[in-house]
């Protein structure tokens, strides 16, 4: 009786760890590297890597595919809620091809690309996924029903994407392009079809976050004409009329999309505290790049031949020339998960996470 009571304590502390404290089942992303867990690297002469050293060495101390030291927000948030990092699409797809997985992950799949945008030409040719093919790969699976409808209804759906068309907006190239608002117009356009498409496949709790202060990022150094001694503002001033289209579009989702509710992550707000009053969010430097070279440390990419790296990581805002660190993710996270409505509104992912929505299923 004794040797049954102990399993039975066993079997039961093993399935309160398991089980999440929230009805969250599943975390669906959707963007670039700052979300990426791995994706280009199962894409053929894609050249927007991060599967080499030192990469993730911080909490993986092995290279993964994540444009960081460590861990990234959807894996700090998937922590909080209490289910397992998802894994890269690709991976997963091979994984179910070769035989080697049964089904699809039950909780989520990032579909991120690294060096993608919102604008399907952005990057094209170093070979990421763009965002509009990353919702093909989703759909396809729902279509498919190789993800069950219910599950993703109850899951979380993360979009942030848009640095990487910006930043190259600044990028001196041949072809003409529109003056900057007609830009960001464009840029939202596509992010509302892409809401619009999700919320039809079935996701109903969607977060869209902002983006961070892309004038700010040590690979400015690579641009000419953009100043080292301060962020770029007319890159900024591009990201800040970006941010308030997403946040308009969160606030119209209850209306346009029955049954859905979105929040807006002000990830750029978060940020700019950082910078403000580095010391008390325990950042030594929140300009130069802890891995690379140059000036700003953002003229050779982390890992790259020639490259040099500090000693603590986790004191530098930025990772690499256009990252952040892990430690500022964990921040980032934190203010998302739980944070007032000035990081996060109308109200923050804990908050969605215990919200119960009616079902179209119902």
């Amino acid at each position: 009786m004794e040797n049954l009571f102990l399993i039975l304590l066993v079997l039961t502390s093993t399935l309160c760890v398991s089980v999440s404290p929230y009805n969250i089942p599943a975390i669906f992303s959707f963007g670039d590297s700052i979300f990426d867990a791995g994706n280009n690297h199962f894409i053929k002469n894609c050249t927007a890597q991060a599967d080499f050293p030192p990469y993730s060495s911080s909490f993986f101390h092995h290279p993964t595919g994540r444009f960081t030291n460590g861990r990234t927000v959807v894996d700090f948030i998937s922590q909080f809620i209490g289910i397992d990092f998802q894994i890269p699409y690709l991976e997963a797809k091979i994984a179910v091809m070769k035989g080697s997985r049964k089904s699809y992950p039950h909780n989520g799949i990032n579909f991120a690309s690294a060096g993608s945008g919102v604008l399907r030409g952005t990057n094209k040719e170093e070979r990421v996924i763009p965002m509009q093919d990353q919702l093909q790969q989703f759909r396809t699976l729902v279509e498919q029903k190789l993800i069950d409808k219910s599950l993703v209804q109850k899951s979380f759906f993360f979009f942030e994407a848009g640095s990487n068309d910006i930043f190259n907006y600044f990028v001196p190239s041949n072809p003409p392009k529109p003056d900057p608002h007609a830009y960001v117009q464009a840029m939202l356009v596509e992010v509302e079809t892409f809401v619009v498409q999700i919320y039809k496949l079935g996701a109903r709790k969607i977060a869209l976050f902002s983006l961070g202060p892309v004038g700010c990022v040590p690979a400015r150094a690579l641009l000419p004409g953009a100043p080292n001694n301060r962020c770029y503002g007319k890159m900024n001033v591009m990201v800040k009329e970006y941010n308030r289209g997403l946040e308009s579009l969160v606030e119209h989702m209850h209306i346009k999309y029955p049954h859905a509710i979105g929040v807006y992550g002000a990830i750029y707000n978060i940020v700019q505290k950082f910078r403000a009053n580095p010391t008390h969010y325990r950042f030594s430097d929140v300009g130069n790049a802890c891995c690379g070279d140059g000036t700003l440390g953002g003229m050779l990419q982390c890992g790259k031949k020639g490259y040099k790296i500090c000693s603590n990581p986790n004191s530098f805002l930025f990772w690499d020339f256009f990252h952040p660190s892990e430690h500022a993710y964990k921040l980032v996270s934190k203010a998302l998960w739980g944070g007032r409505k000035s990081r996060i509104r109308p109200f923050n992912l804990k908050t969605l996470a215990n919200i119960t929505l009616q079902s179209d299923l119902d």
